[in-house]
């Protein structure tokens, strides 16, 4: 990829997240622009988004799927490219991977059984 385009990738990342905060909502739900790939020639953009939350992950992609074109023209208002790519937009779902694997983590540590203490007396034989 040239320089060029990572820029663009990551000037609309920045705008589409933006955009998406400012003009959508999903109650208890947190949606983040994780990456954006464009093509070289600017015609097409995939739109990576993470999705942690109340909402299914499919709910949220067919929302903003359904209203590409809403944020495109936002998008387009705001950054000036020779073409405003056609948005599609795919989950991501690290960030949910994360979240369940922190509160695996959680769950590990409550359930094991605890060491008992160090025998303090011992240690300076």
């Amino acid at each position: 990829m040239s320089r060029r385009t990572d820029k663009v990738n990551e000037l609309l990342r920045r705008e589409i997240g933006t955009t998406i905060q400012r003009d959508f909502e999903f109650p208890g739900t947190i949606v983040t622009v994780i990456e954006v790939e464009v093509t070289d020639d600017l015609k097409e953009g995939k739109v990576w988004v993470g999705v942690v939350g109340k909402m299914a992950p499919s709910q949220v992609l067919e929302k903003l799927n359904s209203r590409h074109g809403l944020i495109q023209s936002a998008v387009a208002r705001r950054v000036v490219l020779r073409n405003t790519p056609r948005l599609t937009f795919r989950l991501d779902d690290s960030a949910q991977r994360g979240v369940d694997l922190v509160n695996l983590l959680e769950d590990i540590d409550k359930n094991l059984p605890k060491a008992p203490p160090a025998d303090s007396e011992n240690d300076g034989e």
